[in-house]
């Protein structure tokens, strides 16, 4: 019988067309690691995420699972057995089995996503190495306010103002409702992190929550104003929608 092998997966996004394989894009993180198995199998291997990060967006924890018939690799193994295939910019942290009827984006719970800021005062002090994995911001902002704003959103949210473009909902007309666990600001060495988990999220929705928060907070916008604005579900009201540089899917929880 078919093990059913769950992988915990790092890589720097920057180079790929982001997790999710697509018709006439081979450079995807999906599609990268099928190859890969498909040389260990010998087949064709379907590889299913915890979910899609799009296009220059990291992954420090994202989970995966697939099944094989390939009885002599112990399950942690694969994890050495992947790593040799992929390129360095992917990496398998874990590998282990797990329950056959474990999957990857509908068993789990929570993800928690994470956004990186170095706020300098001045564009020169900044190192050119930085850019990869971080967004520049040019100015300290008021963590406190921000984290006023990150209240307004726990709980059950109607989370239309943060649909991007192309998301599926604005077609079908399913539910924009998320449940978000956690919004929260806070500084770690020399970063300002932004930390956001939920059970799921819309298309660039965690870069359109971090774009609209520093725009208000510039503005220096009082909290219930912004309560007003986000239950409008008015799109055109939310800030930018933030570049992808500086965001990691950082883990899943089952």
């Amino acid at each position: 019988m078919n093990r059913n092998i769950k992988l915990i997966i790092a890589y720097d996004g920057t180079d790929f067309h982001g997790w999710q394989r697509q018709k006439n894009r081979q450079n995807t993180i999906q599609a990268v690691i099928e190859k890969a198995l498909e040389k260990m199998h010998g087949h064709p291997v379907n590889l299913t995420g915890s979910g899609r990060t799009d296009t220059g967006v990291h992954a420090a924890g994202q989970t995966a699972n697939f099944f094989t018939d390939i009885d002599s690799i112990p399950a942690e193994r694969f994890s050495f057995a992947l790593n040799s295939l992929l390129p360095p910019d992917i990496r398998i942290l874990e590998s282990s089995e797990t329950d056959e009827s474990f999957h990857s984006r509908f068993s789990a719970k929570t993800r928690l996503y994470r956004y990186q800021f170095i706020c300098h005062s001045s564009i020169t002090s900044v190192k050119p190495q930085d850019n990869r994995f971080n967004l520049q911001l040019h100015r300290f902002p008021n963590i406190e306010l921000l984290n006023a704003y990150g209240r307004i959103i726990l709980g059950e949210t109607d989370c239309s103002i943060f649909t991007g473009a192309g998301d599926i909902t604005n077609i079908t007309g399913k539910s924009k409702n998320r449940f978000i666990y956690k919004a929260h600001f806070f500084t770690e060495h020399n970063k300002l992190i932004f930390e956001i988990s939920a059970n799921a999220f819309l298309r660039n929705m965690v870069r359109s929550v971090t774009g609209t928060f520093l725009f208000y907070e510039e503005a220096n916008l009082q909290p219930e104003k912004l309560k007003e604005i986000i239950s409008s579900g008015r799109r055109d009201l939310a800030g930018p929608t933030l570049p992808p540089n500086g965001l990691f899917l950082w883990k899943v929880e089952y």
